[in-house]
């Protein structure tokens, strides 16, 4: 958790100052130490509840996604999103409780004795090494010395005098030599502030005052001195800051004061000094602690309360809520957009059939006419004639019985006609079957 440093600084030194009231506190008071811790306490209040809004909005948000799935029964859907959705908000609001619960409960009780508080001592050592002490590093350090004119003594014209300005006191001299002091004054408790130029006086001017109102230099309540330019007078400025003497703090724009617009810092007392750091080291301490807590427990409390009972809610009872509805015989009612995009389809699918259809019987005719047209083709085809090669002319010659010419034969002569034994064989043997395989020989006798 950050803090405003000059706010929470503030808010303790008024604290302490109320709790003190017109006496002086010896003791750093724990009543300011428990008033500024409940007042830290309450400001985690809101980012815990708006942690539980960022969770309930989100898980809407998914609950509605998720019934996009539904949308083809939009009866069902708004239903179903309108029961998980009055379930989130009540048990967001029973989250918000709880919350509101365990910030009363941190608020009730301040346990100081928790093993990582830091404890009343150990926040006093740190406020010792942290309070600032520039007065106290520098020592008796001159920090600048020169010529200034100062406008207290001489209305019309002011005296110059010969400035030393050391860590811890400011004198002036009548010359550089140092010799005659005119005065030393004091830097403890002195601010500083810019002067406007008059008439008279055209030298930029600055003055030294007490933020109290109390004389700076006998009877005057600021020492208001001169440069001979610019420059030199911020360089003064600069020397002064070195030495502790800061400008005065100025409002805001937007506001006024009675007193030219200009609120005096007021200095603070090195006692309610060290009371503040040691109040804000113990706040800071506890805060821390207590944060690191909240940081732990409000997402577990969320989760637990929101999330992880929505879903055992979605699983166990969104139906039995579902069904508990009246109008149950209206929540399968379609869409008229889905009721007409399915038609479509139907009609696309028997359009998709029937072209089918179309297209098988046309491949069957097809497939019909081109067989018949290459049977044709095969047998009016015209041959070409080859010549035979010597194998061919071979295994015809053994193949082929040669041609028998049946022509009468010549009469016999006169005489006695002799048969021959081949003959006689020859004509009494039976035909063999495959006569076109062996050839037949006639052996006829001429005289």
């Amino acid at each position: 958790m950050e803090f405003d440093e000059s706010e929470l600084r503030k808010e303790i030194a008024i604290a302490i100052a109320n709790i003190h009231g017109i006496r002086i506190g010896l003791f750093t008071p724990d009543l300011a130490f428990d008033a500024i811790v409940k007042k830290q306490i309450s400001r985690l209040k809101d980012p815990c509840l708006k942690c539980v809004d960022l969770v309930s909005t989100e898980l809407l948000n998914v609950v509605h996604n998720c019934s996009a799935q539904m949308s083809r029964f939009p009866r069902l859907r708004e239903i179903v999103e309108r029961v998980i959705t009055n379930h989130v908000r009540k048990r967001e609001q029973e989250c918000r409780d709880q919350l509101a619960v365990y910030i009363n409960c941190q608020l009730s009780y301040m346990n100081t004795n928790h093993e990582d508080f830091i404890g009343f001592a150990n926040a006093e050592s740190q406020a010792r090494k942290t309070i600032p002490t520039h007065n106290n590093h520098l020592g008796n350090q001159v920090i600048r010395k020169g010529y200034m004119t100062l406008h207290n003594l001489s209305i019309i014209k002011g005296r110059s005098f010969w400035y030393v300005l050391s860590s811890d006191s400011l004198a002036w001299y009548r010359d550089e030599t140092e010799k005659e002091i005119q005065y030393i004054l004091p830097l403890n408790k002195l601010k500083l502030r810019d002067v406007e130029t008059g008439f008279i006086n055209r030298k930029p001017t600055f003055a030294l005052f007490y933020p109290h109102g109390s004389n700076v230099y006998k009877d005057y309540k600021q020492l208001e001195l001169s440069c001979n330019s610019v420059d030199d007078m911020d360089s003064w400025k600069a020397s002064f800051l070195r030495a502790g003497v800061y400008p005065q703090k100025l409002l805001n724009n937007n506001e006024e004061s009675d007193d030219d617009s200009i609120v005096i810092e007021e200095d603070v007392d090195p006692q309610l000094k060290r009371q503040v750091e040691v109040i804000r080291n113990l706040v800071e301490s506890y805060m821390s602690i207590v944060t690191k807590a909240t940081k732990d427990l409000v997402p577990k409390i969320i989760t637990h309360m929101i999330i992880k009972n929505t879903k055992k809610y979605v699983f166990e009872e969104l139906l039995v809520s579902v069904y508990a509805q009246d109008d149950q015989v209206e929540l399968l009612e379609e869409s008229p957009d889905e009721v007409r995009k399915r038609e479509e389809k139907m009609a696309m699918f028997q359009a998709c059939k029937m072209a089918l259809d179309i297209i098988g019987d046309c491949s069957m005719k097809f497939s019909g006419s081109a067989t018949s047209t290459e049977e044709e083709a095969v047998l009016y085809k015209p041959t070409v004639p080859t010549r035979p090669t010597a194998a061919t002319k071979k295994s015809y010659r053994l193949s082929t019985p040669p041609p028998v010419f049946s022509r009468p034969a010549p009469p016999p002569p006169p005489g006695k006609m002799r048969k021959f034994k081949s003959e006689k064989n020859i004509s009494d043997q039976q035909p063999i079957a495959n006569s076109n395989l062996i050839p037949t020989f006639y052996v006829l006798s001429i005289p």
